[in-house]
């Protein structure tokens, strides 16, 4: 199975031995970061830092002219990744033998939001979201599509990963979170992720729905939540609290909108994009979850993109109804299922983020079973050495 791993650029920037470093634990391929959220990462292995702070999101190379004039624009680095960052560790990868294809994050992006509070998703309670942007506002989607093409199709690279193509919601980690005091559930989450921005409250009404009558629902929904009664969880759990007519008026909304910008994302990179650059998704099966893996229908997307990265750090079964979409209801999709799509796990590699590196092996297997055709390893920078030892040794036995 083919292996990629995730990397910052200032993992290896200014630390020659990286390049070796990484390529050495057998993957083939690394899905370099280009356009990334804030974060505050390790680097365990770098001679001159321990610790890399990245104030905001930020593109990690020089944007063209394309954004003259616009009000929302992709922010520059600051000193965590000066320059064309990307460029400089793409090259150096590059030299080392290993394939490279972009990771860009698109719509998760706080200080757009504390500058534009306009464009933040609004929850029931009239409470923005600063770290995600409303996708069915039109200027919003304007940007993400423009963003995706510029940021995916960087010289040098052979593909693209397109992360957080989709709705965000509630469940975001932020500096010193403490919104973990009341279990919401499957069905809490998503009435909180409903958004009821201008945008979106027209939108309900193309549903047939009055927005604020929606929005009194949801929050009489949310009561019992907040006195600690448990959470029905799944789309039933959301249809017994809305009502299923209401639940589904809401989620074809959604649906639709999250679909079309996806399809609109993907043309653009295609536009832009060499002859055979491979695009997927960091996806979730379920079409009405939110985050960083964006809600999909599988049939959908894999008749869009290339390709889907599902998470697995919580076990593989995600990915049986990606493979039933690409290859068969069995989950027994060859390489790249019957329509050549690319079902990447993504494993967790690094043992202090809650990863298995010792079980990779293990883990690839059953999830080759499940109809995976590639792996996606997060993340050779962040790892220590005994992990990025484990993943080499799990990758040879492969």
């Amino acid at each position: 199975m083919k292996a990629s791993t995730f990397v910052y650029p200032w993992d290896v920037n200014g630390d020659p031995q990286a390049p070796a470093t990484i390529a050495a634990t057998g993957v083939q391929q690394v899905t370099l970061a280009s356009a990334y959220h804030s974060t505050r990462a390790l680097t365990p292995r770098h001679p001159r830092h321990r610790i890399v702070t990245a104030e905001h999101a930020a593109v990690l190379y020089p944007t063209d002219d394309r954004w003259q004039g616009r009000e929302l624009r992709p922010y520059p680095a600051g000193d965590w990744a000066p320059g064309d960052a990307f460029g400089e560790a793409a090259a150096a990868l590059a030299d080392a033998g290993l394939e490279v294809h972009t990771w860009v994050v698109l719509a998760h992006n706080s200080r757009l939001g504390a500058e534009h509070p306009d464009t933040s998703v609004v929850n029931a309670y009239g409470d923005r979201y600063p770290w995600a942007p409303c996708i069915a506002q039109p200027a919003t989607r304007a940007y993400l599509v423009d963003l995706a093409a510029e940021a995916a199709v960087r010289p040098g690279a052979r593909g693209t990963e397109l992360e957080s193509l989709g709705w965000y919601g509630l469940q975001h980690l932020h500096a010193h979170d403490k919104t973990g005091g009341v279990g919401l559930g499957d069905a809490g989450l998503y009435l909180m992720a409903l958004c009821f921005c201008p945008t979106c409250r027209e939108g309900y009404g193309a549903q047939g729905l009055d927005a604020d009558e929606l929005a009194a629902a949801v929050r009489t929904a949310l009561v019992p939540a907040w006195q600690g009664a448990p959470s029905d969880g799944g789309w039933t759990g959301v249809e017994k609290l809305l009502g299923a007519s209401m639940a589904a008026a809401t989620r074809a909304w959604r649906d639709d909108t999250a679909r079309t910008l996806q399809e609109a994302a993907v043309t653009a990179v295609r536009g832009a994009a060499p002859e055979g650059f491979q695009i997927l998704l960091h996806a979730d099966p379920v079409s009405y979850h939110v985050g960083a893996n964006a809600g999909v229908d599988p049939a959908h997307i894999l008749s869009v993109a290339d390709g889907v990265v599902v998470p697995c750090a919580g076990g593989p079964g995600l990915l049986t109804p990606f493979a039933e979409a690409s290859g068969g209801s069995d989950g027994s999709a060859g390489p790249g299922g019957s329509g050549g799509s690319v079902i990447a796990a993504n494993f967790t590699v690094v043992s202090g983020m809650g990863g298995s590196p010792g079980t990779l092996a293990s883990d690839a297997a059953r999830a080759r079973e499940l109809g995976a055709t590639e792996l996606r390893l997060y993340h050779a920078g962040l790892a220590s050495d005994a992990d990025l030892e484990a993943v080499r040794s799990a990758l040879a036995g492969l």
